[in-house]
């Protein structure tokens, strides 16, 4: 049998000892706490945002990195920013589209030994040491979801994201899975969950999956129109905020 590899090499050696010390537990608490506070004050300014979600290994002559693109340039002419993962692929694609419009760019990179990489289309750019503080930049500044084709993390952002819509723990954003035939499997699957009542019927409807960049964008536009005002929040220089 081959010896196995590790995908992503180990930063140090780990003992199956069970929980840490509470010293260190307390110094990873400090660090997660001191992402988020770095990730507060980085986007505080940002106004609002679409996310956009997808696989970092598409090049610029692929079909969905064109698509992504043309999402970013219009998503830039609602007067919104586009905020995306800040790497290659389907993320610089949306981060192009928007920063060649003179739209907000911004990307919430994530430390990787492989991969991610900050692409160079970004007004605005973070760097987080954990996925799940990355998830939580990537979702509190949003008013809209588009998901692109993508591989594991892309159906991770996806699901959670589709989880706090469900649950209320988030407002009932737009949802847009762009791809019908690459997500055929993936929508047959959740029908299989209804049939089962895992899920409600009624959840089905919580995302529109289309291939049309007009239809995702009219969804975008209708549900903000019809609910919000795009209003920019005001730097309070006697409170020291920073851009």
């Amino acid at each position: 049998m081959a010896k196995s590899q590790r995908i992503i090499p180990a930063r140090e050696q780990v003992y199956l000892e069970g929980p840490k010390s509470r010293s260190y537990e307390l110094k990873f608490a400090l660090r997660v706490f001191t992402q988020f506070i770095h990730g507060f004050r980085a986007l505080h300014f940002v106004g609002p945002c679409v996310t956009v979600f997808g696989s970092a290994r598409f090049k610029e002559d692929h079909p969905f990195y064109v698509a992504a693109r043309e999402f970013g340039k219009r998503i830039a002419g609602l007067g919104l920013s586009t905020i995306t993962g800040g790497g290659p692929g389907i993320m610089e694609a949306a981060n192009r589209g928007a920063f060649e419009s003179g739209g907000t760019s911004i990307g919430c990179n994530i430390v990787l030994p492989h991969e991610q990489k900050e692409n160079p289309y970004l007004t605005k750019s973070v760097t987080f040491d954990h996925f799940f503080v990355r998830k939580v930049m990537l979702a509190k500044y949003s008013y809209a979801f588009i998901i692109m084709p993508g591989g594991f993390g892309t159906m991770d952002e996806f699901f959670e994201i589709l989880t706090l819509v469900q649950t209320k723990s988030i407002t009932q954003f737009p949802v847009v899975l762009y791809g019908t035939e690459f997500y055929k499997p993936l929508m047959q699957s959740i029908k299989h969950m209804a049939v089962y009542q895992t899920i409600s019927p009624e959840d089905m409807n919580l995302v529109l999956v289309t291939d049309d960049i007009d239809e995702a964008i009219q969804h975008i536009s209708k549900y903000i129109k019809q609910n919000y005002k795009i209003k920019p929040r005001k730097k309070l220089w006697w409170l020291f905020e920073r851009t």
